[in-house]
């Protein structure tokens, strides 16, 4: 038991206990020096003498001390030790002179009041060696802290029933119980963590900015939306005469683009958003961010699936929902039974009396578009959208990669503010110092203001698809906050409690793991194809084969994520993205397959096949004759056969054989030959007679039972 553990139990300070230690003939180090148990025994006895609750001096009136000498001299004095080799040498000079008696009891009421709340925490943090931790620690952070191995940290928690690993969190009790076995004490931080995350500090930053103009209108944002081949794309190039489908795989967008269109001399800012199904979550962003969300809906096919789910993105995001009918330059059109759709899921057009603006167009004739555009700036008049363009920028981010050459880059829609070059930017986690900014045109510029979108760089690393940005005073206030963020991230990663060492678990694992399991490490050129395909991913339901995603990210694939896979017994899954050479010499060493594709729903196949794969057939027995034994021959060379007839079916040498007597089975096996009369024949039907030897069984008897029959194997659906 160490020294303050057994003062509080015997409720006296510390310096009083240490005091009776030394009397007693005990090593006194610290209040954390272990008390050896036949002292505590002891002390802890009935007949044991009190132990005074602090040193006093023998006066109780002391003699009033001026007050200039009491200022050079400490407030209380404790007599030193006698020497250790004369431990009963009676003292020959008096104790020290002492502080007044109510200043030398309210220090010892202090003293006594602190070392118990100190104990209370799992270790006293007035002395000795403390570590003071944010919450949950890495078990690795902790073994550096404490300067001890990591496998001993292991070792240690699984003997307080705590499991594990070196990369995973174990809470602070945890740690504390581990950390005082190596005489340091744990103290959690008590600064609060989520002040700096809260929205007020950036709108009080920006208030300074916000105040020097008043409101201005912006430009409106306009998010395409509808399902995959409907013409989003195509329409939008017509608004903006290029050809961005011409450079999609398969024909489809698979990220979401941002562009800007002028129009009679005014802007607009266009989102293009995937229509394929997996990208359902870039869908819900593209609405969240826009002004009006317009659903694109092809005249020869009505309404559809994603049509359905952006209308409901829409809906959520509250924004006034504008439909296009696109394509109503095909013969099959037909405009009126998508307005009648429409009426049916409550989007009424105006020419129906409806609040819903339906605008009929045709992205390869051009037709309707302009008045398309018309109603978009008539219904942004209405909205009254406005920003304050002197405020410090605040925005979303709309799609972020890795590229070659410019390192981490972030597309950036402005919905406040004036975004400069040189300003120094927060975006979740990341932050930096802008570099450049490059428009929708490629073009650099040396500001965005609202309502346009800039691609930035100069981030130290790729922000999550969809996060908020905001312009900080400096780079030291952007820094301790992204920090503070990564930190509260890396926390919530570990919410989870970790297990138990118990017999249910453990026998718990051993029932996981006859679950085939498929491991995919998946690389994106952009984050927004990341998220969307990992949501994919989840999505394939199977209670035979799980997918577990080890690591999602963005750029090349590289030899870290071969030797992932290679651990894992995982495949690597590349989405428009290249392998590095190394990469790729490293995986054929190790025997990983490395997958690379440019259309969604050719991986999401792929993926299904590969976890079919996994799974063992399915044996099926087919019946296919039977035949009852008339007579046993002994041959000399060729050994016992059995005289057959075939009751029913056919028999043939390739097929297995079960042989039954009185519904007992005695033989399972193969057919060694098959002979009619003296002739090896490949087929005995039901009716005729033949002779059947068997491989490694000749105890026939007359009518034993003959089955014929032939395994088929059925592969697994998920």
């Amino acid at each position: 038991m160490r020294v303050y553990e057994l003062a509080k139990e015997l409720g006296v300070t510390t310096e009083s206990l240490q005091e009776r230690l030394r009397a007693l003939g005990g090593a006194v180090g610290t209040r954390f020096s272990e008390v050896a148990p036949e002292i505590v025994a002891q002390l802890r006895s009935p007949t044991a003498a009190a132990i005074p609750p602090a040193p006093k001096p023998a006066a109780v009136a002391v003699t009033p001390v001026p007050k200039a000498a009491a200022a050079r001299r400490p407030a209380v004095h404790k007599a030193a030790p006698a020497p250790a080799a004369k431990p009963h040498a009676a003292p020959t000079t008096p104790p020290a002179p002492v502080a007044s008696v109510p200043e030398a009891a309210a220090v010892q009421k202090k003293e006594a009041d602190t070392v118990p709340a100190a104990a209370e925490e799992g270790a006293p943090t007035s002395a000795g060696k403390v570590i003071t931790l944010k919450g949950p620690v890495v078990v690795r952070e902790l073994a550096v802290l404490l300067g001890v191995r990591p496998n001993q940290i292991i070792a240690e928690l699984m003997r307080l029933n705590v499991l594990a690993s070196i990369n995973e969190c174990i809470e602070i009790k945890d740690a504390a119980r581990v950390a005082e076995k190596h005489g340091f004490a744990v103290e959690k931080e008590k600064k609060r963590e989520h002040k700096p995350l809260a929205p007020k500090p950036e709108k009080a930053a920006a208030k300074p900015h916000a105040d020097a103009e008043e409101f201005k209108p912006r430009p409106p944002i306009a998010t395409i939306l509808g399902h995959v081949d409907h013409g989003k794309t195509s329409l939008l190039d017509y608004i903006r005469k290029t050809a961005v489908t011409k450079g999609e795989s398969g024909g489809i967008t698979q990220h979401i683009g941002a562009y800007t269109a002028y129009i009679n001399g005014k802007m607009i800012t266009f989102l293009d958003t995937p229509g394929h199904e997996a990208f359902t979550a870039m869908r819900s962003r593209g609405a969240q961010l826009t002004d009006i969300p317009i659903i694109v809906v092809a005249a020869d096919d009505g309404l559809m699936p994603q049509t359905r789910e952006a209308i409901k993105h829409a809906e959520a995001a509250k924004a006034p929902i504008m439909v296009a009918i696109n394509k109503i330059d095909l013969p099959g059109a037909n405009v009126e039974k998508v307005k009648q759709q429409l009426a049916g899921i409550g989007l009424s057009p105006e020419d129906w009396g409806g609040t819903t603006i339906v605008c009929p167009v045709s992205a390869v004739t051009g037709e309707g578009v302009d008045h398309l555009l018309e109603m978009i700036l008539l219904q942004a008049e209405v909205l009254e959208l406005k920003a304050k363009p002197g405020a410090r920028a605040q925005g979303y981010v709309v799609e972020a990669q890795l590229e070659p050459g410019m390192g981490p880059t972030a597309t950036m829609l402005v919905k406040n503010g004036t975004l400069h070059i040189g300003e120094t930017i927060l975006v979740g986690a990341c932050c930096g110092r802008v570099r450049a900014l490059i428009d929708d045109h490629g073009k650099r510029v040396k500001s965005a203001g609202p309502s346009m979108p800039v691609k930035v760089l100069g981030l130290d690393g790729v922000p999550e698809a969809g996060a908020e940005f905001s312009v900080c005073k400096n780079d030291r206030e952007a820094r301790e906050r992204a920090a503070e963020r990564a930190q509260t991230d890396k926390q919530a990663q570990f919410r989870a409690p970790p297990q138990r060492a118990s017999l249910e678990t453990l026998f718990q694992k051993i029932k996981d793991s006859e679950q085939v399991e498929l491991n995919i490490v998946l690389k994106t050129d952009v984050h927004g194809s990341a998220e969307a395909i990992e949501h994919a991913l989840k999505e394939i339901k199977s209670q035979k084969v799980k997918l577990n995603i080890l690591f999602s990210g963005v750029g090349a694939i590289t030899s870290n994520d071969v030797l992932l896979c290679s651990a894992s017994d995982g495949i690597v899954l590349g989405f428009h993205v290249g392998v590095d050479e190394t990469a790729a010499r490293l995986a054929k060493k190790e025997g990983v397959q490395i997958r690379l594709h440019r259309i969604i729903y050719e991986l999401l196949d792929q993926v299904r096949e590969v976890m079919a794969g996994m799974l063992p057939p399915i044996l099926k027995e087919k019946l296919l004759g039977q035949a009852i034994v008339k007579q046993v021959f002994e041959i000399t060379k060729s050994g016992v056969v059995a005289g057959c007839a075939v009751t029913s079916g056919l028999v043939t040498p390739r097929l297995n054989v079960r042989v039954k007597r009185e519904d007992a089975v005695l033989y399972e096996g193969t057919i060694n030959s098959l002979r009619h009369f003296q002739n090896e024949v490949s087929e005995v039907r039901e009716g005729q007679e033949c002779g059947i030897r068997l491989d490694n069984f000749a105890d026939f008897k007359p009518g034993d039972k003959f089955e014929f029959y032939e395994v088929e194997k059925i592969a697994q659906t998920l």
